[in-house]
C-alpha cells in the first residue's frame, strides 16, 4: 500500500529503542570511534547490549570516543580499515554478532573533492566488504547501513526527497553514497536474502550534538572560533540542510533495526530519517542563533565557495512516520541549545560519559 506521502490516521508517532530489545545482544558497529558511532556505541551500552567496534582511530583530537570513555565500555575493539577484507571479516566472525549497524565512512563533502580515490574506496569498497563478511557469518540476521542524504540525485527542488526518488551525486562523497546504496541493493537481492540477512539502509540529514570536532562542519568550526578568539568563517548561507540533533536519526536506526531482525523482509531496503519541515533552515538562520546564544561569538563571511554543494535539500519522512512510528523529538533550537550545553559541560571537566547518558534519557522521555 502506497503510503508515503501521507501517514496512517490513528498511529501514534513517538516509537523509541526498546531498551530490553537490546539487553546482552551482540552488535557489531563499525565507525564507533567517530561522532555518530560513539554516539550510538555509548546508547547501546546504556542498554546493556554486548558492543563490538571496527574502525579507524579517532578522527580528531580531542575525540567523542575518548572523552566519553567508549573503549572502556565495549565488548571488543579493532582499529582496521574497511578496505581490509581478512581483518574485517575475521572481527564480524570472531563477534558473533546478531545486528550489524554501518556508520564507518569517509563523510565529508569537501574532503571527498581532496581525496576522492580513499572516498570511493571506502564508501563503495567498504560497503562490500562489510556485507561480504556479513554473509559469510552464519549468527548476523539483520545489517542497517547509513548513508546520507546527500545520495539523492539533487534537483534543487523545493519538496523533500522521498525513498523512491533517483539517485545520484555531483561530488565525491555523494556519489559514492549513491553508489553504496547500489551496492546494498545488489547484495540484498543476490546474497543476503537467500542467506536470510534482511538489509535496509538508512539517509539522515546534517547531523549536530555534543562531541563533534570535525572540520569544515558549522558547528565544529563555530565552536572552534569560540575557543581561539578568532572569526567564524560562514559560506554558502544561504543553503538549506535538514538539521538534527544527532540523537534523532540515531534513535531511527535503532527502532529500524529491531522491526528488521523481528519482522524482516518488509523492513528492508531505504529509510529517511530527517528533522521535517521544522529542521530545514539555512544557514544564515543557524548562524544567527548561535550568535544569539553566545554574544561573545564573532562571525564573518568566508571565501567564495570553489566547489560545488548543494543549495536545497530536505527529506520525506512519512515512511519512517507511518510504517515504524518514528518521528523527530527535538527542534533545530532544542538541539542546538543541547549541542552547546554538551560542549560547556566537557569544557568544565564534567563527566562526560554521564553527561551523554542524560541527554540520552532526556531525549528518550521527552
Amino acid at each position: 500500500m502506497e503510503i508515503w506521502g501521507c501517514p496512517l490516521e490513528g498511529v501514534v508517532v513517538n516509537r523509541r529503542p526498546n531498551e530490553d530489545f537490546w539487553r546482552n545482544r551482540s552488535i557489531f558497529v563499525t565507525g564507533h570511534t567517530g561522532f555518530k558511532g560513539g554516539w550510538i556505541a555509548h546508547w547501546l551500552c546504556d542498554m546493556g547490549a554486548k558492543v563490538h567496534g571496527y574502525s579507524l582511530e579517532p578522527p580528531t583530537n580531542p575525540s567523542f570516543f575518548e572523552e566519553v570513555g567508549i573503549g572502556d565500555r565495549l565488548a571488543s575493539s579493532v582499529v582496521g580499515d574497511l578496505r581490509d577484507l581478512p581483518r574485517l571479516s575475521r572481527a564480524v566472525d570472531e563477534s558473533r554478532p546478531e545486528i550489524v549497524i554501518h556508520l564507518a565512512a569517509q563523510a565529508l563533502v569537501r574532503e571527498s573533492y581532496a581525496n576522492p580515490v580513499d572516498t570511493f574506496t571506502t564508501n563503495v569498497t567498504g560497503t562490500v566488504h562489510l556485507l561480504e563478511s556479513c554473509r559469510r557469518t552464519p549468527t548476523v540476521k539483520s545489517v542497517v547501513v547509513v548513508t546520507t542524504d546527500k545520495c539523492y540525485a539533487n534537483s534543487e527542488w523545493v519538496w523533500p526527497y522521498r525513498e523512491n526518488d533517483r539517485l545520484g551525486g555531483h561530488d565525491p562523497y555523494s556519489a559514492s553514497k549513491a553508489a553504496a546504496e547500489l551496492v546494498v541493493a545488489s547484495y540484498r537481492d543476490s546474497f543476503l536474502a537467500d542467506s536470510d540477512i534482511h538489509v535496509a539502509t538508512a539517509r539522515a540529514g546534517n547531523v549536530i550534538g555534543g562531541g563533534d570536532w570535525a572540520i569544515d562542519r558549522l558547528l565544529p568550526d563555530f565552536l572552534r572560533s569560540l575557543e581561539t578568539g578568532e572569526p567564524l568563517q560562514v559560506r554558502s548561507t544561504n543553503s538549506t540542510r535538514p538539521w538534527q540533533h544527532v540523537l534523532e536519526p540515531l534513535s531511527g536506526y535503532l527502532t529500524l533495526a529491531e522491526s528488521l531482525h523481528g519482522q524482516g523482509e518488509q523492513f528492508s531496503g531505504p529509510w529517511n530519517f530527517g528533522p521535517g519541515d521544522r529542521g530545514n533552515r539555512p544557514v544564515s538562520w543557524v548562524v544567527e542563533r548561535l550568535a544569539n546564544a553566545r554574544p561573545d561569538a564573532l562571525w564573518e563571511l568566508g571565501a567564495t565557495e570553489t566547489v560545488h554543494e548543494a543549495e536545497k535539500l530536505s527529506l520525506d519522512i512519512s515512511k519512517a512516520k507511518a510504517l515504524l512510528e518514528w518521528a523527530p523529538q527535538w527542534g533545530l533550537e532544542t538541539a542546538l541549545g543541547k549541542t552547546l550545553e554538551w560542549h560547556e559541560a566537557w569544557r568544565s571537566g564534567a563527566n562526560m560519559s554521564y553527561k551523554t547518558t542524560e541527554q540520552i534519557k532526556e531525549y528518550v522521555t521527552s
